[in-house]
């Protein structure tokens, strides 16, 4: 999966567990689906979103009886990569 990573340029510290494209763009780790909808209407510069880690709470991650994590979801390969979205758990900060 490295190999993977590194052709579709997701950076090493936001590889994560879990790697897919959804059109042009690369979606890395638990990136929650309300995200992935912003991305694609918004098109937003860049390659692809990640959330590294996994994040109790985001998506695959629910543990039940557990606190959801807050955690950024990253918009990578643009000039620099920014926080394009935070959440706690499923929901949107």
């Amino acid at each position: 999966m490295q190999t993977v990573k590194q052709r579709l340029g997701v950076p090493d510290d936001l590889a994560s567990c879990h790697t897919g494209q959804v059109e042009s763009y690369v979606l890395e780790g638990h990136v929650p689906p309300e995200a992935v909808k912003r991305l694609l209407a918004e098109r937003p510069a860049g390659k692809g979103l990640a959330v590294a880690g996994m994040p109790v709470g985001s998506p695959g991650m629910e543990v039940a009886g557990a606190a959801a994590d807050a955690y950024d979801v990253i918009l990578f390969g643009g000039e620099s990569p920014q926080v394009f979205a935070r959440y706690r758990g499923p929901n949107a900060l």
